[in-house]
């Protein structure tokens, strides 16, 4: 039995369908991301989990009891928005202590559960402190810290590292994840930032238009997209049309000058999409044209003008010497670098 089971879950405003037969199995401690571009139904789903918002149709279970009975302050789940909503005539000690006061916790157990989770998020000493005197880092652990002291059963985070700057951001990111590694709590995350939800999560959940388009690990979703929508938002790919001749045996397939045996069973024009960084300078292969190269420290980016349309090229920065803008190449790569689609690119 999943631990939260989303079962075809739907949500409509009038006649609009924001979310669509959407159906998950999470399970006892697993970190979860709903990732995919605004409005696109991930923070309604969530908020139909926190009982913000009823489902249309469908069932939210939490250890096989329907949550859509139980009201949102009883559900035991712990959330983090985006806004933080701390209290600002609180000091993180009294922000933190809240849910537990509302839960009747005893004062001397409620004071210790406080002071280990202020410093289980690095801010021992902090207790006394405003929210207005704290750094917008220092008050998402404050978020975090309320969230967690409570004990959820599923913790619900709602884009809470979107307002901070790229460096603090990626800290937290590392710091959320080993505290929730440490506590095993279930963990629910709503992002649009497709570095979070891989850097997070054992699961990303991709969704466009309502509905799921890819439940996967993030290694499985970023190098086998599902569909032409996950391999273009999951990070950057290449997109090539590409032929099947089975005039020859075995069987090739074919983009512009790059050639490779043809999978099994595969018929019609097909599409191959492929990482910029799986891709590489060689002697044979797809003919292209450098025509813009963008040093950025620890890797260079290629823009290329190909036989099969754009392509853009990634190659690490070893200290050796690279192609130059208006220079011919060739592109070549793997066969099990790339994943295939029926039909043409677009």
């Amino acid at each position: 039995m999943a631990f939260l089971e989303l079962d075809r879950l739907c949500k409509q405003f009038g006649a609009q369908t924001v979310v669509d037969d959407f159906s998950l199995a999470v399970g006892k401690g697993e970190f979860v991301s709903f990732l995919g571009p605004s409005g696109c139904g991930k923070t309604t789903t969530l908020q139909m989990i926190a009982g913000f918002l009823d489902p249309s149709r469908g069932a939210i279970r939490l250890e096989g009891k329907d949550l859509t009975v139980v009201p949102p302050a009883k559900r035991g789940l712990g959330i983090v928005f985006q806004s933080y909503a701390l209290f600002p005539h609180m000091t993180a000690a009294e922000n933190v202590a809240f849910g537990l006061e509302m839960r009747r916790v005893s004062r001397a157990e409620c004071a210790e559960r406080v002071r280990a989770a202020l410093a289980m998020v690095g801010l021992a000493g902090y207790e006394e402190r405003y929210p207005r005197r704290m750094s917008g880092g220092q008050q998402q652990r404050v978020a975090l810290a309320r969230a967690l002291v409570i004990r959820p059963s599923v913790l619900l985070l709602d884009e809470p590292l979107s307002n901070l700057d790229a460096k603090l951001r990626e800290g937290m990111q590392i710091e959320l994840r080993q505290i929730q590694r440490t506590l095993g709590t279930t963990t629910v995350l709503v992002t649009h930032d497709q570095n979070e939800a891989m850097s997070l999560s054992d699961r990303i959940v991709v969704m466009s238009q309502g509905r799921i388009e890819q439940i996967g690990t993030p290694q499985d979703t970023y190098e086998r997209p599902a569909s032409a929508f996950v391999s273009q938002f999951l990070g950057k790919t290449n997109d090539f049309a590409a032929t099947i001749d089975r005039t020859v045996t075995p069987a090739r397939l074919i983009a512009g000058s790059w050639t490779a045996p043809a999978p099994a069973g595969l018929t019609g024009p097909v599409t191959i999409s492929i990482r910029p960084e799986r891709i590489g300078f060689a002697d044979v292969g797809l003919a292209a044209k450098i025509v813009t190269r963008i040093f950025q420290g620890n890797h260079w980016l290629f823009q290329c003008e190909s036989e099969c349309g754009p392509a853009i090229v990634i190659r690490q920065n070893d200290g050796q010497p690279q192609p130059a803008e208006g220079d011919a190449v060739r592109l070549a790569w793997r066969s099990d670098d790339m994943s295939l689609r029926a039909g043409g690119a677009a």
